[in-house]
């Protein structure tokens, strides 16, 4: 799945400021990342050391719920 982001969100403005961006970013990262966790196979899960259940409990967490040292 493809996520198209119109360039104007990359563009400076008075009510965009580029931590907002980053923040924006992470949190996209973030969903990514947890969404690729859920789709893992057991044998990759094997690899990185954790189970299903983790994988589904991680991969279940809402967007706002980010790691703390990904808050600015």
């Amino acid at each position: 799945m493809r996520i198209s982001i119109p360039s104007a969100f990359f563009r400076p403005s008075s009510v965009t400021r580029p931590r907002t961006r980053l923040s924006l970013l992470n949190l996209l990262a973030l969903w990514r990342s947890r969404r690729a966790l859920g789709a893992l196979c057991e044998n990759q899960l094997q690899d990185i050391g954790i189970s299903r259940s983790q994988a589904r409990a991680e991969a279940a967490k809402p967007i706002w719920d980010a790691p703390s040292s990904w808050r600015c």
